[in-house]
């Protein structure tokens, strides 16, 4: 870990959206929830929800590696499992489906606590995750075809939210709480380090200003005397 490895990964941190998230409902080609997460990360989304069948999830898991070190994925069994919560904590779903009184996707307001909602291609959103939206936008055509990869389509929403969260200035200060963006720090610096205390109920020991323990070998002497901190 370089000094500016360190500072970038305070700087990704420092953009990051804790009321911004996506749910892709069923959307199972690997490649695409790839491409959403990847796109999700661009715009300072730490932690999606994905409702998916185990087959397919497994499949992603496999061709995603690289995304999740920076993009918290959680795996939701139906809409409403993935949904109800965030609906209760104050969130507005958007879903991206062509039903009545859809909007142009630039005309909500994404400032607010939002959620993106993704259906698959060639059914869309089904009706269990329409029915938990508060509206619906839609990206206007200009061709034969009637939507664009649900991927492509991501990007496009996504580039208005962020574009309207700059502009109120919500990338300006650090929006995560403290425990949380030391945690992920540490998580995202010292990957197998937090692996190994994770696995052995041990406390996220001290960095220092370049991303390394804070006297390293003093720690490990504690871990193997039973004297390091529990989590």
């Amino acid at each position: 870990m370089t000094a500016a490895r360190f500072q970038r990964l305070h700087q990704v941190l420092a953009f990051r959206q804790p009321d911004l998230t996506i749910v892709t409902d069923n959307v199972h080609k690997s490649r695409n929830l790839s491409a959403i997460v990847r796109t999700a990360d661009a715009a300072g989304i730490g932690r999606m929800h994905c409702v998916i069948p185990d087959k397919d999830y497994k499949a992603f898991r496999g061709t995603a590696m690289g995304s999740h070190s920076w993009v918290n994925v959680v795996r939701e069994q139906d809409a409403s499992s993935a949904l109800t919560p965030l609906k209760a904590q104050g969130y507005q779903v958007l879903a991206a489906h062509l039903g009545e009184g859809a909007v142009d996707f630039r005309e909500p307001d994404y400032s607010k606590p939002t959620v993106i909602l993704l259906g698959a291609e060639k059914l869309g959103v089904s009706p269990a995750a329409c029915a938990l939206a508060d509206a619906f936008i839609t990206i206007p055509m200009m061709g034969m075809v009637q939507s664009f990869n649900v991927s492509v389509a991501a990007g496009i929403i996504l580039a208005e939210v962020q574009r309207q969260r700059q502009l109120a200035g919500l990338y300006d200060q650090r929006r995560l709480a403290d425990e949380t963006y030391q945690r992920t720090l540490f998580e995202w610096a010292q990957p197998k380090m937090a692996d190994y205390c994770r696995a052995n109920g041990l406390a996220y020991p001290p960095l220092d200003d370049d991303g390394e323990l804070v006297d390293g070998l003093a720690w490990q002497v504690a871990v193997r005397e039973g004297r390091a901190l529990k989590a």
